[in-house]
């Protein structure tokens, strides 16, 4: 009877080990992605800041709009976005929204890129 009640609290206590386990390196991707959504954010703040700026060069303006915001955002804002909240936003969506932002720089600057 004390053998069945010990092996029966020895595997309790593996069972809820491994299962604590399981619970802190699955929240590590999260954590990463979100790390990787945060610094994709704050790049695209810069980036933004600098297209609000009276004193950028048209040259950077447009190595921006043409280039690195739509990278940034497509590359690593967006699918780390999609990963942390899946059923608030689809990629039809954020495509929408980038086309909007960078069409509203496009025509306050009268840009268009090849």
């Amino acid at each position: 009877m004390k053998k069945r009640i010990l092996i029966t609290v020895l595997m309790s206590v593996a069972i809820c080990g491994c299962q604590k386990q399981q619970a802190e390196s699955s929240a590590k991707p999260d954590s990463n992605i979100r790390a990787q959504f945060e610094q994709s954010d704050n790049q695209l703040s810069v980036y933004l800041d600098k297209l609000d700026s009276s004193t950028i060069r048209m040259e950077e303006r447009i190595s921006i709009l043409c280039n690195q915001y739509p990278e940034e955002y497509k590359n690593n804002y967006m699918p780390a976005l999609l990963q942390l909240a899946p059923e608030e936003y689809t990629e039809k969506d954020l495509l929408r929204d980038l086309d909007n932002a960078l069409n509203f720089y496009k025509l306050k600057a009268n840009i268009q890129c090849s």
